[in-house]
């Protein structure tokens, strides 16, 4: 059996195959970022999916493709994880801009990543170089669920927001003080907190003041990540996560106005990892 993940700090996505490619199930597990999470809460987050507890010890190998894995400390500590959880399988960790590479294309591009945060790299058909290393939330993170959410938080808070809109916001979210202080400097996974409160410009008409928001932030992402790239000049830019994906038209604005050419927007990277995994199988078969 064949396991593949995609995970962000917010859910992981997982799919069993067999080794002829069928799909034997689906689930979801909350997210596995060891960047961000202690060691225990990614063995709770792990060991609580009672789907993948049924087949740990059938599953042979194990792809995980995460958020936080871009470095070495953190990648060796959730494969130490899976090796001990999932005692007979042969595990593999990279970090989620393989999974959004894998997920659109077999050529060389630029694929951007537009989810709870944001990267970039440079993908030569087969191999990801990130050329600019992602800091995360605090420092990077540009046009990202957790950008966007600080973005309204202080506009709420300065008072530039538009009446009727901080009116709605307001009634959506508790945006107590002293509560949005607990969950981002006292609470578990403050990105993702903050990324929650994106959701709100997702969810509704689409209106000035979110153009411009969103305008702001895919400026810099495209000032900070994708033109400093040399190759963006030339190959496709492809998009992948929820973010990008109901950001299409300001992608679009911004694309054109630099003249760089984009490829596909996709939402979530786990369908197009089976299809790269699928394959993968059929050319060992071969």
């Amino acid at each position: 059996m064949i396991l593949i993940a995609d995970g962000g700090s917010t859910k992981a996505d997982w799919i069993l195959l067999d080794l002829l490619g069928n799909q034997k199930f689906k689930t979801r597990t909350e997210g596995l970022n060891p960047a961000v999470f202690s060691e225990n809460a990614l063995h709770q987050r792990l060991e609580t999916n009672a789907e993948l507890a049924e087949v740990k010890n059938a599953v042979t190998e194990l792809y995980f493709y995460g958020a936080g894995c871009g470095t070495e400390k953190p990648t060796l500590l959730l494969k130490l994880i899976f090796e001990k959880y999932f005692k007979n399988a042969k595990v593999t960790v990279k970090e989620d801009t393989y999974a959004a590479a894998f997920a659109v294309t077999t050529k060389p591009g630029i694929v951007c990543i537009l989810g709870t945060g944001s990267n970039s790299c440079y993908f030569d058909g087969e191999h990801v170089d990130v050329r600019i290393p992602s800091l995360g939330y605090v420092l990077m993170d540009e046009a990202s669920g957790n950008y966007f959410g600080k973005k309204l938080i202080r506009d709420y808070y300065y008072k530039k927001m538009p009446k009727e809109i901080s009116e709605k916001f307001e009634s959506e979210f508790n945006l107590n003080a002293d509560i949005i202080k607990k969950n981002l400097y006292k609470e578990a996974n403050p990105n993702a907190y903050l990324a929650h409160f994106a959701e709100f410009i997702l969810k509704n008409e689409r209106n000035a003041y979110f153009n411009k928001v969103l305008h702001k932030g895919i400026k810099e992402f495209f000032k900070n990540r994708i033109l400093p790239i040399d190759e963006s000049k030339e190959l496709p830019i492809h998009f992948v996560g929820s973010i990008a994906y109901f950001s299409q038209d300001i992608i679009k604005d911004v694309a054109r106005y630099h003249m760089v050419k984009l490829g596909k927007f996709v939402r979530r990277p786990i369908d197009g990892l089976i299809e790269f995994h699928r394959n993968k199988l059929k050319l060992e078969q071969v």
